[in-house]
């Protein structure tokens, strides 16, 4: 099949299987975490706190992460990044386990993953080009993606039946081991040489890594897209707690669901990009998207029943993952493979760096006018900002 086509490669393969459970760990946790932050404190404000402090280190470093994943073995920093995440998933099971966790802990260790994650991100998306054909490159992306959001669909749902059973603790401990997976599958890639290393100061790589996307135009218009749907959409999850306790009346099973829901939307729309074969009409696709994201999270807003938030959480998993994977592909169909770690912390940096200021603002908003106007309010500002690309990509050269 087409849509699996970059599953040829020994490596992709190997590297899929590795994340496909430690993205399944990861998901556990953060649905645990949130479910934590409000057993905890039971504020809207300290969900978005949560989400600002594990999400702001990406946008202090991600840059730094970028010029490093252009400058030094990428495997080899997969490598230490997955270690140091498996420390943090530990650290806050013990915590959590021992009945000693304290909100200033999950926010401490928010932050130290965030500083990870700056430095993950940018490299195991530009790893990519290093284990399948180049011409597979968009494909991967697109597989990429689908694992994220298959494991978006298991481990919420596992996450709130162990939650019921065994608590929060559980799911951390579960995460920690989980990256035992992929640190076993990238000692065993052997990735072929992609580009010439960096040896430029640091400043200075990301100086003109900078220059570089600021002068394209297509560019420059898909990263702002990017940025404004993760500064007012994406933070939407941190009230999913507050959608499931107080607006459908359910517990941590039910928020389980919401997330699942989500990711089995994004994994179809994961699977219809991974069906096309170039990149021809994407930027169109991206900015009608982002409007019909905003579309599904001003439904979302309203929905009173737990069969129409599935069904509209689904639809909205569809529509954003076309906006970040399409860009995603987009990008790294644009830039060279010498910048392509630069390009990718860019992109890294818009989509986790708006996070913070969208979690404080979210959770501002749905401390002062309630969690569904807050919602509403995001999803109006998605449908502009989808708009506006709309009109961008009309105007932009596409040479």
């Amino acid at each position: 099949m087409k849509a699996l086509r970059s599953f040829k490669e020994r490596d992709f393969r190997l590297f899929f299987s590795g994340q496909f459970v430690s993205m399944t760990g990861t998901w556990m946790q953060m649905t645990a975490q949130v479910w934590l932050v409000y057993r905890l404190t039971e504020s809207s404000f300290m969900l978005g706190l949560t989400g600002f402090a594990g999400q702001v280190p990406v946008l202090l470093f991600a840059l730094f992460g970028g010029a490093l994943a252009d400058r030094c073995d990428r495997r080899r920093l997969l490598l230490w990044t997955q270690a140091f995440s498996l420390l943090q998933a530990t650290l806050l099971a013990v915590l959590t386990l021992s009945g000693t966790v304290q909100i200033s802990h999950i926010l401490a260790l928010a932050f130290m993953l965030g500083t990870i994650n700056a430095f993950d991100v940018p490299a195991r998306q530009s790893f990519l080009v290093e284990i399948v054909e180049h011409e597979d490159l968009p494909n991967a992306i697109a597989l990429n993606s689908t694992l994220v959001n298959s494991s978006r669909m298991v481990g919420p749902a596992l996450a709130g039946w162990l939650i019921e059973g065994w608590g929060e603790g559980a799911c951390f401990a579960l995460n920690a081991a989980s990256f035992l997976a992929v640190l076993w599958s990238l000692w065993a890639i052997r990735p072929r040489p992609s580009r010439p290393r960096q040896h430029e100061p640091a400043l200075d790589s990301i100086r003109r890594g900078l220059s570089y996307a600021a002068s394209h135009p297509r560019m420059r218009a898909a990263l702002l897209l990017v940025a404004g749907v993760s500064l007012f959409g994406m933070p939407y999850n941190l009230l999913l707690p507050v959608f499931a306790k107080e607006v459908l009346h359910g517990g941590a099973q039910t928020l389980g669901w919401l997330a699942a829901a989500t990711g089995l939307g994004a994994v179809a729309g994961a699977l219809s990009l991974a069906r096309r074969e170039g990149t021809a009409g994407l930027e169109r696709t991206i900015g009608l998207s982002a409007v019909g994201f905003g579309l599904g999270l001003g439904l979302f807003s309203r929905a009173q029943s737990l069969p129409a938030a599935l069904l509209l959480m689904a639809a909205c998993g569809w529509a954003v993952m076309h906006v970040i994977a399409g860009t995603n592909t987009l990008l790294q169909s644009l830039t060279s493979d010498e910048m392509r770690g630069r390009v990718m912390s860019l992109f890294t940096m818009v989509f986790f760096g708006m996070f913070p200021f969208g979690s404080l603002l979210i959770g501002a908003a749905a401390k002062r006018f309630g969690a569904p106007s807050a919602v509403l309010g995001a999803g109006l500002a998605c449908m502009a900002c989808g708009a506006w690309h709309l009109a961008a990509e009309k105007e932009a050269p596409q040479g």
